[in-house]
C-alpha cells in the first residue's frame, strides 16, 4: 500500500512503515512542508497514496470525504506525545488493518484501538 506521511511523523515512522511492507513517501521528502490541507490531500489523491497524519482536520468526513481518496489515517496521540507514542499508533495500525483495506476509508488510530469512520446511510 502506498502511503504519505505528514511532516510531523519523522524518519522513524517512515522506516517502521517501510519495514512493514508499505511504499512510503513523506511530505518532507517531497518539499510539501507548510502546504495547505487541500493541496496535500490533492497530491495524495493524484499519487493514490493514503495520508497518515496527526492533523485532526482530516478526520472531518464532510470536508474530506474518505471515499474520494486512497485513504486517510489520523493518529490520535496523548498530550505531549513522544516518538514511542507515534510508533505505538503505527504499530496498532499495522496490526489491525490490512494495507489493501485502506482505500477510501477514514481511520482514527490510537495505541489501543483503530476506529473506522462509517457514514450514516
Amino acid at each position: 500500500m502506498k502511503v504519505k506521511l505528514d511532516e510531523n511523523l519523522g524518519k522513524q515512522g517512515s522506516e517502521f512503515l517501510l519495514s512493514s511492507g508499505f511504499d512510503v513517501e513523506t511530505v518532507v521528502s517531497q518539499r510539501l512542508c507548510g502546504a495547505t490541507d487541500h493541496v496535500l490531500i490533492e497530491v495524495c489523491r493524484s499519487e493514490r497514496r493514503c495520508l497518515v497524519t496527526l492533523d485532526f482536520d482530516f478526520s472531518n468526513p464532510v470536508q474530506f470525504p474518505p471515499d474520494m481518496y486512497a485513504g486517510i489515517v489520523v493518529l490520535k496521540l496523548p498530550k505531549d506525545p513522544t516518538l514511542n507514542d507515534i510508533l505505538d499508533c503505527l504499530r496498532a495500525l499495522v496490526r489491525a488493518v490490512d494495507p489493501s483495506d485502506l482505500e477510501g476509508k477514514l481511520r482514527i488510530v490510537s495505541k489501543m484501538r483503530v476506529r473506522e469512520y462509517s457514514p450514516l446511510r
